[in-house]
Formats: C-alpha cells, structure tokens, sequence
C-alpha cells in the first residue's frame, strides 16, 4: 500500500483542508507515512500570507529536491495559498513538482471518490469544520482573497449532517472555520446566518462544545453575540482581529471600520457574555504608520486588555493593494520594535489574567499529550496541562490549577473528575 506524507503550514483552514485531504488520500488507497522520506507521495500544503511563512514554504519546497532525487518514483504535490492562477510560472520556478492544485480542492489525478466533502474517519476531541471559503473583504494587506476567491458558503444542512456524523465518530468539539466566518449564509438561499447554524448544531446530541474564527468587526451582529450568550455549547471565547489601534491606519488598510466602532463592539461582547476571553490580531509598521498611531495600537491593547494578542510585523505581499499603491515606509529595525514592544504588553497582560486563575478548578477537553504531559483547553480557550498515566483523550475533566504563565496553566487532575 502505498503512503503518503502532508507537511503544513499556515492557518486553521490549511490544518483543516491538510486532514480531510489525509482522509481522501486513505479512501484512494494511501496510508500515512511517518516521515516524508518513507512516502510515496508528498503534499506540501502552503502559506504566504506573511514573508516567513512563504519563505518557509519555499525552503522545504526545495529541500525536497534531494528526497525527489534519490527517489524518482516519488510524487511531489503542492496545494494552498502559494497555488495562484499563474500555474505555468509555478512549474518554470519548481520544475521538480509534479502536480498544483488549489487550496480546498482534491487531488486532480487521483479519482473522485465522491461527490461531498470527505471527513476524518477518525476525528480529533476538538476537529476543524470549514464553513465558507474565500473573502470579500479586500483588505490592503491581504492576498487570501486572491488565493481562495469571493466568499462561498456551505449549506446548513451540509454542515450539520457533517458535525453530526463527526460527533458519531468521536469529536466532542467543533472549531467552524472562515476567513471571514461572520459572513456566513449571506450567498445562500434565504440568507441564514450564523447565529442560525450555531444554533442547529447547538442540538446536536454528544456535542460538548462549538468555536468560530475567523471574526471581521466590520461584519459581526448583535445577533451572534446574542447566540454565543445564550447557546450552552459555544464556547466563550472570540477572537476579533484589530489590526491597528489608529482610525487612520484602518482605513489605508480598508478595514471598514473606526477604532470607536471596535471599542464599542468588544464592551458589547463583554457586557453580554460574562467571562468572554477576547483574542485580536495586530500588524505593526503599515506604511505611513508614525509612532503616534503605534501608540495608538499600545494604548488600546493596554485599555482592552487582551488574553491573547498575535502580532506581526508588514511585510508587502506582492499582488495586494498596499504593495502597489503604498510605500513600505517604516524600517524594518522600527518595526521590530514595535513588535517587541507589544510582544511585552502582552506577556505582562496575559500573566496578570491567567493568576486569577492560581488555585481555582477549570474544565478542560483533553485534546493529547505533549512531553509527557496531557493538554487541554478550557471553554475560554485557556492552554492546561497535567499529569496521568491513564488515557484522558477526548474526555471532559476538572483540573485544579497550580502553576500559571501567559502561555498556559498547569495543574492537578482533581479525584473523581470526569464527567
């Protein structure tokens, strides 16, 4: 039988799109291979969202030239966002690559196996769900639009019937995916949304708990903070991307929105769903940005206090807005700062977040093991760790927290803790 190898990297979608494509390539005849030397085929699923991720991408690309080398009977695939129209100029610079294809598609040499989006037939406690793909958000910095294309729901019922079989195979949590997943239904007969679907898949039986991300302020309604508030299975936890705490650096970035209008947005999630941990994302060194507007963003993530911040430096990506119409103006050392700074903030900010939670009981969906240790997450989204010799995967425990972090909790299993 021959194996298979998929080595990726990027976003939720790509971890998501890399396991299903795992499952189609098993119902083709695969198996998994534990190293890429050891397969038959590999697929390198990529990401160029960021100048490291792409370079990353690249350089295993290349460095599969050897093991392509030394075995010519190998497959090599690409698949993701480095995958653009231009297929001929793909293969000019990677002549070494057998097949391109797209992100969310399937092998095209291989034959269909059917018609509906293929699952694992062997989820994870906490598993993937993409529900739309593509944005139509036209964000200067972007170039996810122009990879993946205009927005495209997935019907309800599909979904549903998915999470439902997922559940009957051993998920106990769902994490609904979108590059912009507030944008759900609206391409879809009779508009449903996704405070609708929350609430379908809120009744499904053996489900413990519901997630979505990606979040766009421009686009999230009182109707869905509503449905997280009042739906027991979605988890309190929402993360809402700011990018920038200036008003001015939003609109040359084409957000759509005001810096007001997101301060009102997250003391409406906060006011409505006690207990919310809110997560946002941070680009710092946008052309033009001054240290004024960077003060700005400092400010604003000091004020809202954040229980996690991702935070990245610009870098142009070659095709969107901002690296044909802007000026790459802040040094790279100044943009390093910056990101230093935040990086700080936000170590000090998390750290005074998660003491509160020193010797307090959390419950946590053990989702594996890591060096040695089983880990888990809290409905908010918190990191846990703690130790045991028995198999704790997928179950539903409590663990007493006795060591905290920014990063994570440690603790002890409590006696008589599963649920």
């Amino acid at each position: 039988m021959p194996k298979y190898y998929i080595w990726t990297i990027g976003c939720q979608m790509n971890k998501a799109e890399s396991e299903r494509l795992g499952g189609y390539l098993e119902q083709n005849g695969y198996q998994v291979a534990a190293r890429a030397e050891e397969a038959e085929l590999i697929v390198l699923n990529s990401c160029v969202v960021r100048q490291s991720a792409e370079n990353r991408a690249i350089g295993r690309l290349n460095a599969l030239k050897s093991v392509k080398r030394l075995n010519p009977g190998l497959t090599l695939a690409v698949t993701g966002c480095l995958v653009n129209s231009e297929i001929k100029r793909l293969r000019e610079r990677f002549p070494h690559v057998d097949h391109f294809f797209k992100p969310g598609e399937y092998p095209p040499w291989l034959t269909p196996i059917a018609s509906h989006p293929v699952i694992p037939q062997h989820p994870l406690p906490a598993t993937f769900v993409p529900i739309i793909q593509g944005c139509n958000n036209l964000c200067a910095y972007c170039i996810v639009p122009y990879r993946r294309g205009r927005e495209k729901s997935r019907p309800v019922r599909e979904v549903v019937s998915e999470v439902r079989e997922l559940t009957h195979r051993g998920a106990r949590e769902v994490i609904l995916l979108g590059q912009n997943v507030d944008s759900y239904g609206h391409d879809l007969v009779g508009k449903p949304d996704l405070a609708l679907l929350l609430g379908e898949l809120n009744a499904i039986d053996g489900l413990e708990r519901i997630r979505f991300l990606t979040n766009h302020p421009k686009d999230m309604s009182s109707k869905l903070i509503d449905a997280v508030a009042s739906l027991d299975k979605v988890c309190e936890e929402i993360s809402l991307p700011v990018q920038s705490g200036s008003s001015a650096i939003l609109k040359a970035m084409r957000r759509g929105y005001t810096v007001e209008r997101y301060r009102e947005l997250a003391t409406e999630i906060r006011r409505k769903i006690p207990g919310v941990a809110l997560s946002t994302d941070v680009i710092v060194g946008f052309p033009s940005e001054t240290e004024a507007q960077f003060r700005e963003t400092y400010d604003l993530l000091l004020r809202l206090r954040f229980d996690k911040v991702h935070v990245a430096a610009y870098s142009p990506r070659p095709g969107t807005l901002a690296s044909r119409e802007l000026v790459d103006s802040v040094p790279l050392a100044e943009k390093k700062e910056r990101l230093h700074q935040i990086e700080k903030l936000q170590e000090m900010v998390a750290a005074e977040i998660n003491a509160g939670l020193r010797d307090k009981t959390v419950k946590i969906l053990v989702e594996g093991r890591n060096k040695g240790k089983w880990q888990g997450r809290t409905r908010t989204g918190k990191l846990v760790f703690f130790g045991g010799s028995d198999d704790y995967l997928g179950q539903l425990l409590r663990v007493r927290i006795n060591r905290v972090s920014p990063w994570a909790l440690q603790g002890n299993l409590e006696t008589g803790s599963p649920d």
